[in-house]
């Protein structure tokens, strides 16, 4: 308790600090003061409850980029744009999903957004943000029909969403309240991509407007995988009618797109290439391997296809009312039903050994190396290197969700205040159907190897060496089938007194968990039905539905968060907060800690989160400031694929969070810095990690604009880096083999030029200097030869973009 109240005095000690560096004279209160760069005056409709209030007039940490604000900075992903928000660190190494994606030193133990709620116009995408190869982002993709991207950081998002203690991400869409559209295509200059983006709009009638676009895309993608790696598009439409005392409005979203899914791949340890590798460019992925053959989860044989890569198909239809009942009350009612579902198959490299130290492990001493397929199939394999691939081959059968947040609203005076009722119910289907191989190491089309004994008996199938993950001790050929249904009523009452905001809410979430879980079952099948058992048909890994586990447990936690916000004068304000909120955890709990009844332990059903904010939002002439500083301490239950791990955590966190915006002439500038101290300071599995830094958990994270607008268009640079991070959070992070990630900065380059006033051409170059950045790695030291397994940025990549507005 000391320590937590010492942070909690070194936090209010740095907001005064900034505070008093601002003289008198730059926070006059002129009405000449031009309302720009960060908008104060905007109305926060993310994690906001009543009728919502100014930026300015608000204590919360939020902040708003525009379609043409995320353009400048040439995003290839969601996850890529997101880079931009304050506080937040966006891993976007993973292609169109399969992000890691944390907040404030919250930590990221085993990937999605566990902590942070990706939302469309006001709801979750999912329930839960780090659904094991479900991450919330796959199900999301950010094309022209997109008008803002909107988050809050801490406050409120604890009492005002479900499993968003950490903060909120708000995708919004546009309406149509004006006759206008777009339709642009992008080309790119040095790789395989070509896409189209169309948006229109506008008025039915008096009193009903409408949106539609979408876009479709096709080609190999940034990297090198020899065949055309993303395909399909997107659909989203809303329509609108007002009343005289509020609005309906319909939504509908059809998502059909197959986009490769980059793992893990072979680096030495300061990111450069491997051999023939290169991680910047190259990718496991090949035409040479391309299909699996595996057991279904009923026990039935399947044929997988690698090029489906993360597959998401969903078709949501979505409601939102919001009605003046008359006499100050007033209601709000936003309803999504989505039907989900998809598949995530690309190859991870469980280890990158000496070729024949590997040969020799499978097939014995002297054991004989070819090619499996490729232009050298037959010939013998002399490369130094070999990879073990496991397929991540996961099919998510059903993850359909459906969801409801209603608001009643009653203004008493300068007072608001809301009961809500959210409710919501997640499905887990997935299976999990895993094999193993031998590739060399190589990109632009690896192919896969054969091993045999030194007598000639053959221990692979084409490249494969078992059917399942025998390496990691079969573990990874499983079924879930879990629902989990959400309910949670809270209030939210906030009163303003002159200059002076007082908000406060408190929400209860409970649950309920039922369902069954499986694992395998090793058994000698025919998988090739060519009538002889093989090597790896001798083990083949199915789904042992015949001995399911229960899955019947119930969770409740109760949320609260008090803030207070005083406007100064008309360009500064300051405010504080204090927040506890939760996360509930999901399918990581099965094989490990859901007891033989279905039960499991109240601590590791939730993962609670205590938070402290004050803050600063100043504006001068053409210069606006939000500075924030906070302290969260976090518990975690977690588990980890890869590594098949799970974890016990307590991790504490503090910094600061500044955004700033200025104006120069033609120029506009935005940028952000996030400054964090994080470490672990408990841990229930290996106590050695206590102290120790969390995994890629960098001090500083990073991002600036900077654009000249002339009279026909407009020319930018954007910057997105960070300082160094330690690749794991175990073990001794003093050593001098320690694996730790060189900081990095990530130029990318935009220009717009109208070649009339509806028509233009733009150029993006992302990475403009082709920097080299790693953004995790599986190893926690340097091994001896040199070679981890990890994820960085992509190299250079360059489009041109031909848009006509209309």
């Amino acid at each position: 308790m000391q320590q937590f109240a010492y942070k909690k005095l070194l936090l209010s000690t740095l907001t005064l600090a900034i505070c008093s560096s601002l003289s008198a004279a730059e926070i006059t209160d002129e009405a000449a003061v031009e309302k720009k760069g960060l908008d104060f005056e905007r109305i926060v409709i993310t994690g906001a409850a009543g009728k919502g209030s100014t930026v300015m007039a608000s204590s919360v940490s939020v902040s708003s980029l525009s379609a043409d604000q995320i353009e400048v900075t040439t995003p290839r992903s969601s996850a890529e744009a997101f880079r931009s928000i304050p506080g937040i660190r966006s891993e976007s190494s993973g292609g169109e999903g399969n992000a890691n994606i944390a907040v404030r030193g919250l930590p990221v133990a085993a990937g999605g957004a566990k902590f942070l709620q990706l939302q469309e116009d006001g709801l979750p995408i999912l329930q839960f943000g780090d659904i094991a190869f479900g991450n919330a982002d796959i199900f999301l993709r950010l094309d022209s029909t997109m008008s803002s991207i909107e988050s809050i950081r801490g406050g409120s998002a604890s009492t005002l969403a479900t499993n968003a203690p950490g903060g909120i991400i708000n995708i919004i869409s546009k309406t149509g309240e004006s006759d206008s559209g777009s339709i642009a295509t992008t080309i790119g200059l040095d790789y395989d991509h070509t896409r189209t983006d169309f948006e229109f709009g506008g008025e039915l009638n008096d009193s009903m407007y409408f949106h539609l676009g979408g876009f479709y895309r096709q080609g190999e993608g940034p990297r090198e995988a020899g065949y055309t790696g993303n395909k399909g598009g997107q659909i989203k439409a809303n329509i609108t009618k007002e009343f005289d005392k509020g609005y309906v409005r319909l939504y509908y979203k059809h998502l059909d797109d197959k986009t490769i899914a980059y793992l893990p791949m072979p680096a030495s340890s300061n990111g450069k290439s491997v051999g023939n590798f290169d991680p910047s460019s190259d990718t496991p992925h090949s035409a040479y391997f391309t299909s699996i053959l595996s057991t279904d989860g009923d026990g039935n044989l399947r044929r997988a296809d690698i090029r489906d890569g993360m597959n998401p198909t969903v078709d949501s239809v979505g409601l939102e009312a919001v009605f003046d009942l008359g006499n100050d009350w007033s209601i709000e009612n936003r309803f999504r039903t989505s039907s989900t579902k998809g598949s995530f198959t690309s190859p991870f490299p469980e280890s990158i050994q000496d070729s024949q130290t590997l040969a020799d492990s499978l097939a014995g001493s002297g054991a004989q190396l070819t090619y499996a397929n490729g232009p050298q199939q037959g010939n013998v394999y002399t490369g130094a290197n070999l990879m073990r691939i496991h397929t991540f081959d996961v099919e998510m059968s059903n993850l359909d969700f459906m969801v409801n947040d209603l608001k009643i609203l009653k203004t008493i005076g300068d007072t608001n205040i809301t009961f809500g009722y959210y409710k919501s119910l997640q499905n887990i289907e997935q299976s999990w159907l895993w094999n193993s191989y031998l590739s060399e190491v190589k990109g632009d089309n690896a192919a896969l190897v054969n091993v045999a004994a030194a007598d000639g008996t053959s221990f692979s199938d084409s490249g494969l060496i078992a059917y399942g993950v025998p390496a990691w001790g079969n573990c990874c050929t499983r079924n879930y089938d879990l629902q989990y249904d959400v309910t949670a009523p809270y209030i939210a009452i906030n009163s303003v007194f002159g200059d002076f905001t007082i908000d406060a809410s408190v929400r209860h979430d409970s649950g309920e968990a039922t369902g069954t879980y499986a694992g395998a079952v090793q058994s000698e099948i025919d998988m090739n039905r060519d009538g002889e058992i093989s090597v790896p048909e001798m083990s083949v890994s199915s789904v042992n539905n015949s001995a399911p586990s229960i899955v019947n447990y119930d969770w409740s936690y109760t949320s609260y968060s008090i803030g207070a916000n005083y406007i100064v004068n008309d360009d500064l304000a300051v405010f504080g907060r204090l927040s506890h909120g939760g996360t509930a955890n999901a399918d990581r709990l099965a094989f490990g800690k859901i007891a033989a009844d279905g039960s499991v332990a109240d601590e590791d059903a939730v993962d609670e989160v205590d938070q402290f904010e004050a803050g600063i939002k100043f504006r001068q002439d053409k210069l606006s400031v939000f500075a924030t500083a906070f302290f969260a301490e976090t518990q975690e239950q977690n588990f980890e694929a890869t590594s098949q791990k799970f974890f016990d955590r307590v991790y504490e966190s503090y910094g600061l969070e500044l955004e700033s915006a200025y104006y120069i002439g033609n120029f506009d500038i935005r940028g952000n810095v996030t400054w964090t101290d994080a470490e672990i300071t408990k841990d229930g599995v290996n106590a050695a990690s206590v102290g120790n830094t969390p995994r890629r958990q960098a001090d500083f994270v990073y991002s600036l604009t900077t654009r000249y607008n002339f009279e026909q268009g407009s020319a930018g640079l954007s910057l997105i880096g960070t300082s160094e991070a330690y690749a794991q959070d175990g073990g001794d992070q003093s050593a001098d083999d320690i694996l730790k990630f060189d900081g990095y900065t990530q130029v990318n380059a935009f220009a717009q030029y109208y070649l009339s006033d509806t028509f233009s051409i733009a150029l993006n170059v992302n990475n403009l200097f082709d920097t080299t950045g790693i953004t995790e790695a599986e190893e926690g030291n340097i091994p001896a030869n040199d070679i981890i397994r990890a994820r960085t940025i992509n190299g250079r990549t360059s489009s041109i973009t031909l848009k006509y507005d209309f």
